[in-house]
């Protein structure tokens, strides 16, 4: 395995190799190779690790930029877990978010967010306006 390398500038990221990447692995959510292309761009701040020329990981934030931000799309590549990836990704976004809170949700590792400082708060509440991913023009 080639060092890893955490890329916080999105030119030249293969958002097809992303797509096939996250479905393979049971991380997709329906989003097109563009519509990932849309999403990250549109963040606060994001970043993508590699490990040669393959996708390991992702994590973006979107913020106001003042007080509170939401940190989404944290995953790693299965066989890539338990090596700090995840966390050096959050280091990573957590850098450009000095002074704000900072949420997120999960199901899945909630003790992994744990040990990086998060709390956990009993209600969180979401809903789809329209229908899922999409957008009238």
């Amino acid at each position: 395995m080639a060092e890893i390398k955490y890329r916080t500038e999105l030119g030249g990221v293969d958002w097809a190799q992303m797509k096939e990447t996250l479905a393979a692995d049971d991380f997709d959510n329906g989003r097109t190779p563009e519509q990932l292309r849309e999403s990250f761009e549109a963040s606060y701040a994001a970043v993508v690790a590699h490990d040669g020329e393959k996708i390991v990981g992702t994590a973006r934030a979107l913020s106001d930029g003042v007080c509170n931000a939401y940190v989404i799309d944290v995953w790693t590549l299965s066989p890539y877990r338990r090596r700090g990836i995840a966390r050096r990704m959050l280091e990573t976004l957590e850098a450009s978010l000095e002074g704000q809170h900072v949420y997120l949700f999960t199901e899945d590792v909630p003790d992994f967010y744990k040990r990086l400082g998060f709390k956990e708060h009993p209600t969180g509440m979401s809903k789809v306006v329209g229908a899922w991913l999409r957008k009238e023009a």
